[in-house]
């Protein structure tokens, strides 16, 4: 795999993924009742809870977006 392949392969993952976090960021503005009711079938949380799992889940999967997906293509990028 040459360098300008992965560099694409690492952009799309890096627009999917930061997709993926920009979906489950709208559906826990806009429906945070449905979300809590879904997650109350297998788990007894408060808002408080709830919200601080949500916000630390968010935060950790932008950092490993980050990590493995931005700075190597910002890698590749300056490379080539």
């Amino acid at each position: 795999m040459d360098m300008q392949l992965l560099q694409q392969v690492l952009g799309w993952c890096l627009a999917l993924n930061y997709l993926i976090l920009l979906i489950w960021f709208l559906v826990f503005i806009y429906a945070r009742t449905w979300m809590k009711s879904l997650h109350g079938r297998w788990f007894n949380l408060n808002d408080q809870t709830f919200d601080a799992i949500h916000y630390a889940a968010m935060a950790v999967y932008k950092i490993l977006i980050m990590v493995f997906n931005l700075v190597p293509f910002i890698v590749l990028s300056l490379l080539s």
